[in-house]
């Protein structure tokens, strides 16, 4: 059970989320399977750099691409591995509600606090079905719900969508991923007070911050940044003493690696408004600042050895790894 009611979640999630909720890749084996040692080396690793929450599952850690026993078992061994020293979700992106529920009856017995769940990529795509689907789903379980605002799934949540679907008592938060500022903003404006509107870019915390914003939601640049990470603390701590412009100066200082994060991630998925391009990039970038990334899973192909010495050459440069 949740440590929370339904009635109770939204208050729950605006007092319990806050800092870098982070998505980071999977290990993979040459056997193309979940690495259980490079998993525990890597969520060991999280917990040392003292991330807030992990959410695991999604597209960039190659969850759309597990059997559904395998997507048990990488749940399974994530739970084990941390011992309830993060906080967990996972993502759900089946367009089947009864899939997607039997995900949450599994995660809800593992210890996980919640979901972020994308609205269905095939078939339901009026806003009364996506309502429906979303209604028929959180009635059905009492887990926390993050939705996935994205064009990724086929249709972007509307404003008048994301209103009917912010009244549900355990839907408490959007990860706002339609690279769109301007919409975060309406969306701030327009939907309830208790519902947390999320950007997933550490490129705009300052300012989130700034403007009352708690969480960075869904994106892993805090785990990326590597050796230059501490700059992302200096600045939070100028912010928590009100000295903003302070804080912007230094929140500056990692603009050559964002540029370079974008690059290898950001614009790949807005030209192909999907993730797999990415991947081989991410897991390279995991290696070079020591953590596990492996193989890819098929039918993804991988970096070219040539692409992976001239990325992990250019972390170097930066000063990342």
């Amino acid at each position: 059970m949740p440590e929370y009611s339904r009635s109770e979640a939204k208050a729950w999630a605006l007092e319990k989320i806050k800092g870098f909720y982070q998505c980071p890749i999977s290990a993979v084996n040459d056997d193309f399977k979940i690495d259980r040692a490079g998993m525990e080396h890597n969520i060991d690793a999280f917990c040392d750099i003292g991330i807030d929450g992990l959410v695991v599952g999604g597209f960039i850690s190659e969850g759309w691409n597990l059997t559904p026993a395998q997507w048990v078992e990488f749940h399974e061994m994530v739970a084990d591995i941390n011992k309830g020293r993060l906080p967990l979700w996972t993502i759900i992106l089946d367009p089947c509600v009864h899939t997607a529920l039997e995900k949450m009856a599994v995660v809800e017995k593992l210890g996980f606090e919640g979901a972020e769940v994308i609205n269905p990529v095939v078939q339901l795509r009026s806003d009364d079905e996506i309502y429906d689907w979303f209604k028929y789903f959180t009635d059905r379980t009492d887990l926390a719900v993050c939705l996935y605002r994205t064009p990724v799934s086929g249709k972007v949540l509307g404003f008048d969508l994301m209103r009917r679907l912010a009244d549900i008592d355990t839907c408490v938060a959007v990860k706002q991923g339609s690279l769109n500022r301007a919409e975060t903003l309406k969306l701030r404006r327009d939907l309830r007070d208790d519902f947390i509107v999320s950007d997933p870019s550490e490129a705009l915390f300052l300012e989130d911050l700034r403007m009352g914003g708690q969480v960075c939601w869904g994106e892993m640049s805090y785990i990326v940044y590597g050796k230059k990470r501490h700059i992302v603390d200096e600045y939070r701590a100028l912010a928590a003493e009100g000295k903003w412009e302070e804080a912007r100066q230094k929140s500056d200082e990692l603009n050559p690696i964002r540029l370079l994060l974008e690059e290898v991630l950001l614009w790949k998925i807005i030209r192909t408004q999907a993730y797999a391009s990415t991947i081989g990039d991410i897991k390279t970038w995991f290696e070079a600042i020591g953590l596990k990334g492996g193989r890819i899973i098929p039918p993804v192909k991988e970096p070219s050895p040539e692409a992976k010495e001239a990325l992990t050459a250019r972390l170097v440069d930066l000063g990342v790894a």
